[in-house]
């Protein structure tokens, strides 16, 4: 998948989040996945995204 096309999906998944908080588990997950093909693509992540990615980790684990 093409790194715009990456970027364009986790925009709609945080739109999806907002739309849908009831699917917020599975949306998290998908941007994790996204995250990950960023950076299997060699590319680092903005630093808006891994502030994101920290948050959802954070979030995530006190709901755990």
């Amino acid at each position: 998948m093409a790194l715009e096309e990456i970027k364009a999906r986790i925009g709609l998944l945080l739109q999806e989040m907002v739309n849908q908080p009831e699917d917020e588990h599975e949306i998290q997950e998908q941007l994790r996945e996204k995250f990950s093909e960023l950076r299997a693509l060699g590319l680092p992540l903005p630093a808006d995204l891994v502030e994101l990615e920290q948050r959802l980790e954070a979030g995530f684990g006190a709901e755990a």
